[in-house]
């Protein structure tokens, strides 16, 4: 049954919104997420160390909450840096990767396109200027001209545009010149850098679609069961034209044949910066004088981002080719398979208080050939006990045993006397001063983690003291535990 145009027309919709690029801007944090995302991420700046991003965007949300600016229509996401860039890289906004050896992390293309629907709605610039129609006519223009078979109607073309031209020189040689109003050239420019905006989005698509033809590739080559000779030849051709492999792709080698050539990049600089120094750039904002001034860069770090994720991905193909060997994936998949199926086996019928006898060792091959000895590392008597009775204990000048590890006994005693539950900072301060040692904070710790704990949004801070009398302060997230561990459910 052939669905009603209304049903297709919200089909298409839901999908759209299922993508990353809606689902950031209609998500609950989209307001921070697009603030700090452009924040990090700048044309000067395409991608962040993950260590760095980690500090950055905890800082942002910190200030931020300080600030108090965490009402319901601004809502900020819970946790610290860390959790918050994994999860957007779950969401498909930000792409792990390595580059020169360093993870870093960059925006996906769903990201880039966001972060310029929400820069170019938030401008109010949006607006039907003539710049922009003539791009659209020009656009069309051309795409007739080049769709044009009939030669006598291109040479007709061809020759209009000689005579327009031809008279235009005309009257520049008569001094005949008409000065371009400043708002229509600032008008001019805002077109370019609309159409500048773009152009990251488009460059990333490209990159990633190369990355995920990369991952179907060797997805297909672990399934492949021809022969060697077969598989390399294919396999080899695809990682040298890996390029032409996607659509975005092959649209980027022939935008490439425009863009690619360096001299290209050097003359758009200077023609921005020959911009910047006309007249009419007094009217332009310093985000628009930046943002001209960039496109070069943006453009070259576009072309740099594909180009590496080219070579990336023939050298995955390659390398994935010389080591294919479908027995031995085959054994591998057949391993891994069954080891899953035990588990899930075991995990039937296991109980949490159940113990698993750990692999001693594994089984000694049957080949004759390899070298044996009869050497054994094991010593031939178990070692003395050691002593328990403290009297037998001798220090030279003190007894360094209060700097050793955390008074088990003394912080069990300690607990047992708390009630069913209790705070974790209050019970290191109620403990005696031999007990509280950074390290026996530790053990307490330990002992609550094992007895089953919580921990809180707020902040405890507690004092411990050294064994030479020091003290030192931890803050750390408030944990409430139990005195003793829950009874397992029969």
């Amino acid at each position: 049954m052939s669905r009603s145009r209304a049903e297709a027309a919200h089909h298409r919709a839901v999908a759209a919104f299922r993508s990353p690029t809606l689902h950031l801007l209609h998500g609950r944090h989209a307001p921070f997420v697009v603030a700090a995302l452009s924040l990090v991420f700048t044309a000067d700046r395409t991608q962040v160390p993950i260590a760095d991003a980690h500090v950055e965007i905890g800082e942002i949300v910190d200030e931020l909450r300080a600030s108090g600016d965490d009402d319901d229509e601004r809502r900020l996401p819970s946790g610290g840096g860390r959790e918050i860039c994994r999860s957007w890289v779950r969401a498909g906004w930000l792409v792990p990767q390595i580059d020169d050896g360093v993870e870093v992390y960059r925006l996906s293309a769903q990201a880039v396109g966001a972060l310029e629907i929400a820069g170019r709605t938030g401008s109010g610039r949006a607006r039907v200027t003539r710049s922009r129609v003539r791009t659209l006519l020009d656009s069309v223009d051309h795409l007739v001209q080049s769709a044009e078979t009939d030669p006598e109607e291109r040479i007709a073309r061809l020759l209009a545009e000689r005579a327009e031209l031809d008279a235009e020189i005309e009257r520049l040689r008569r001094g005949e010149i008409d000065p371009v109003d400043d708002e229509q050239l600032l008008e001019e420019t805002e077109n370019v850098l609309h159409l500048s905006r773009e152009l990251p989005a488009d460059f990333s698509r490209v990159a990633e679609s190369i990355g995920q033809m990369q991952r179907d590739v060797v997805a297909d080559l672990r399934r492949d069961v021809r022969p060697a000779g077969d598989v390399l030849r294919e396999y080899l051709r695809r990682g040298q034209h890996v390029m032409q492999a996607t659509p975005e792709g092959r649209a980027f080698s022939g935008a490439l044949r425009l863009i690619g050539d360096p001299e290209h990049i050097d003359h758009l600089t200077d023609q921005t910066h020959h911009l910047l120094a006309q007249p009419f750039s007094r009217l332009m904002s310093a985000e628009q004088r930046e943002e001209l001034r960039a496109i070069a860069k943006r453009v070259e770090q576009g072309v740099q981002e594909v180009l590496a994720a080219q070579r990336r991905a023939s050298h995955v193909i390659t390398a994935q080719v010389r080591t294919h060997d479908p027995v031995r994936d085959r054994e591998i998949d057949d391993l891994l398979r069954e080891t899953m199926s035990r588990l899930q086996d075991g995990m039937r019928t296991a109980r949490p208080g159940d113990r698993v006898d750990p692999l001693r060792g594994f089984p000694v091959a049957g080949v004759g050939h390899l070298r044996q000895t009869l050497s054994d590392p094991r010593p031939p008597d178990l070692p003395a006990p050691l002593p328990d009775e403290e009297a037998d204990a001798e220090f030279v000048d003190a007894d360094t045993r209060a700097w050793g590890g955390p008074r088990y006994a003394d912080l069990e005693d300690l607990v047992a006397g708390l009630g069913v539950r209790f705070d974790l900072a209050d019970a290191f301060a109620r403990a005696g001063e031999e007990t509280r040692r950074p390290v026996d904070l530790l053990g307490l710790l330990e002992i609550a983690h094992r007895n089953g704990m919580d921990e809180g949004d707020d902040v405890s801070v507690v004092e411990a003291v050294r064994p030479d009398g020091s003290s030192r302060r931890f803050a750390f997230a408030a944990v409430t535990a139990r005195t003793s561990p829950e009874p397992d459910d029969d």
